[in-house]
């Protein structure tokens, strides 16, 4: 899984435009073919069935292709980044997947089953989270919503909690394609204060973040996927961004923050807790 990176003593200094380009959300604009198996930036192998909730997005922007993750909320509604599906035509929709070419259910759909955030800013990726509405699936053991946050838990910054992250991101920085089998890892959340030592102003209160020591991170391919809870698996951030110096520099990843878009989710879907 991957990162966006910044080099934080020069950003101290820089414009927001140079800012801008230390940046980078995490999907794959690279031709989708099958990696290397490995490890999402250091993390494991997950277990069949282990992230029932876990998607996977194929993004089809004129002849180009892009994957990113996603997260199941609903039995017709999948949440993910909205630099993800802006400007796509077409996503396949992958649910039940290990093996990121074995799911147990596919679905194609169009831009109409879009609904993106009304103030995404691609510029600096604020409100990055939009929404895919597809067919009515059934819940097993391979295919279930993730719970979302209570809407009285909009108050709470997660600081130190501990959270796992899964995806089919890109298991390093030297690698050119996603992975084939879905990682995850153990990370840890970070105040947005010691987060701003290296975005500075790209953070707001509508992200969260993590540490990535050790390497341990989300990388490209990974955008859209959820950040859950380790205690309850709730869901509480989805991959955005992090630097362009790598994944493995130990740089923190962002999130966009679920807590702050619980009203806008449940306006478009209904859903709630």
């Amino acid at each position: 899984m991957k990162v966006l990176i910044v080099f934080a003593l020069a950003l101290a200094y820089a414009s927001g435009s140079a800012l801008r380009s230390q940046i980078e959300p995490r999907e794959v604009l690279v031709p989708v073919q099958e990696g290397p198996s490995g490890r999402i930036t250091h993390g494991e192998d997950a277990h069949t069935d282990q992230f029932p909730y876990q998607v996977g997005l194929s993004l089809k922007i004129g002849s180009s292709s892009a994957w990113c993750g996603g997260s199941l909320i609903g039995h017709e509604w999948v949440l993910t980044a909205a630099h993800c599906t802006d400007g796509v035509d077409s996503v396949e929709v992958s649910l039940g997947s290990t093996v990121r070419s074995s799911p147990k259910v596919k679905h194609h759909v169009t831009k109409d089953d879009i609904i993106i955030h009304s103030d995404w800013d691609s510029k600096n990726l604020k409100n990055d989270i939009s929404l895919i509405r597809i067919p009515h699936v059934e819940y097993n053991s391979a295919i279930h919503s993730v719970e979302l946050p209570k809407l009285e838990s909009h108050y709470s910054t997660y600081t130190g909690d501990e959270v796992i992250a899964s995806g089919w991101g890109r298991t390093s920085d030297s690698s050119s394609s996603v992975a084939a089998h879905l990682q995850y890892a153990h990370m840890h959340i970070i105040s947005n204060t010691a987060c701003k030592r290296t975005f500075l102003t790209l953070i707001r209160d509508s992200n969260i973040c993590v540490s990535t020591s050790a390497g341990v991170s989300t990388c490209n391919g990974d955008s859209g996927g959820p950040l859950v809870l380790e205690s309850d698996k709730i869901q509480i951030g989805l991959t955005s961004f992090g630097s362009s110096a790598g994944c493995e520099k130990e740089y923190p990843a962002v999130f966009t923050r679920v807590t702050s878009y619980l009203d806008w989710i449940k306006d478009h879907t209904g859903i709630y807790y």
